[in-house]
């Protein structure tokens, strides 16, 4: 990659990131603009994956809202995203949950890891 565009996206990392794994439970408080107003909003599922690295890496979460699935991707660096906290850590083998698409109920949770 080239000297300029790695020293860019170096600067644009944040100093601590949260830790998370795939198939954890966690809750996202992002910053939404309402026209002059910003309010933090809170996204809560679980983590069904983590791609690339770096600047550019994003991460997905899914939740079930009234019967529907709702996904939502964000940067994992980005200034919108404040916060992630860590609710339950999951138990999973493999490194993209996209099963949890097809599933309903109980069917679609993922094991708890006890520590």
């Amino acid at each position: 990659m080239n000297e300029i565009i790695k020293k860019i996206e170096d600067a644009q990392l944040k100093e601590k990131v949260d830790e998370f794994r795939i198939g954890d439970t966690v809750r996202v408080s992002a910053k939404i603009k309402e026209g002059n107003r910003e309010r933090v909003q809170v996204f809560e599922g679980i983590v069904i994956k983590r791609q690339n690295g770096g600047a550019r890496e994003t991460f997905t979460v899914r939740k079930t809202s009234n019967g529907i699935g709702v996904e939502k991707t964000w940067p994992l660096h980005s200034p919108v995203v404040e916060k992630i906290e860590v609710i339950r850590r999951g138990k999973v083998r493999r490194a993209k949950l996209n099963y949890l698409r097809d599933r309903v109920g109980k069917a679609a949770k993922v094991k708890e890891v006890l520590r």
